[in-house]
């Protein structure tokens, strides 16, 4: 499995929708995580099942939840590049690779 790295915009967005979800619905928050944290253990363990994405990335979803995760396979880490909603500023984040 292996190490991640997040960029700290990628971080930002991530508490951001956590704190969303728990103004929603107790607990929502809580099912937001868990679901980022399957789709990373997936992604770590296997990177490149995730499908491709811009910029040489590549994506996993959550489970229930409107979001991927977008991020680049490096030698000997991922690097979570995004924690993208499916339909709210598409590509926004691709400046970030730069």
């Amino acid at each position: 499995m292996k190490a991640v790295r997040f960029l700290a915009a990628a971080r930002r967005e991530l508490l951001a929708e956590v704190l969303h979800y728990n103004k929603v619905e107790v607990g929502l928050g809580v099912k937001f995580v868990r679901a980022f944290e399957q789709a990373l253990a997936i992604a770590a363990q296997f990177p490149l099942a995730g499908s491709p994405g811009p910029a040489a990335t590549r994506k996993v979803l959550l489970k229930d939840f409107p979001f991927s995760v977008y991020y680049l396979d490096e030698c000997e880490e991922l690097v979570v590049v995004a924690v993208a909603h499916h339909t709210r500023r598409p590509g926004y984040w691709v400046g970030r690779l730069k």
